[in-house]
């Protein structure tokens, strides 16, 4: 479902990307080309900051936000999801926030206050707030990252990693194509 936020923005969706109807998309949201939106993800920009204005959250093209996820902001911050990244089931992002390209956040990982470089790996059941990860780093399951956290002890992603995070933007992207064609049938 699409619909208005308070302020009066309505979200910006591609004709290439699926929304699944049980979604929820709210205010100044702008979904890019081939973005397949699961079933029960809410993607929601309706608060402002003092001035009263608001960023976007911005899902970019090849990008799949899976079943449950939750996307939104505090006082209007912005939200970025890179390309062919993939945000896994239940997981929370929470602006201000940004994933940048080629990430990959696991079941059930709450993202707040941050920067995900691009080709992270963050696995299932992790919280990162308030401190942003370089590229390539693999966040092992159940793993919480705060702001006094010892980035040394993260390593790069193992190259199987990598596979698994490319093979799942791959699935979602045919999935998009699969769910458009049922949706032009009916």
């Amino acid at each position: 479902m699409l619909r208005k936020n308070p302020t009066g923005h309505m979200p910006v969706v591609s004709e290439t990307a699926f929304v699944d109807p049980t979604a929820i998309i709210c205010g100044k949201v702008v979904i890019e080309d081939n973005v397949f939106i699961g079933p029960y993800a809410v993607i929601r920009a309706d608060e402002v900051n003092d001035g009263g204005d608001m960023e976007p959250i911005i899902i970019k093209r090849d990008t799949n936000i899976q079943d449950g996820v939750v996307i939104h902001s505090k006082a209007g911050a912005a939200v970025t999801i890179g390309e062919r990244s993939s945000i896994a089931h239940r997981s929370i992002i929470h602006g201000p926030c940004e994933v940048q390209d080629d990430a990959f956040i696991g079941f059930n990982s709450v993202v707040f206050d941050t920067v995900i470089g691009k080709g992270c790996v963050i696995r299932h059941n992790c919280v990162v707030d308030g401190l942003d990860l370089p590229d390539n780093f693999h966040v092992p399951p159940m793993t919480n990252i705060g702001a006094d956290f010892d980035l040394n002890s993260i390593s790069r992603v193992p190259p199987k990693y990598s596979a698994f995070s490319e093979s799942v933007v791959s699935a979602n992207h045919t999935l998009v194509q699969g769910y458009r064609r049922i949706a032009n049938e009916l």
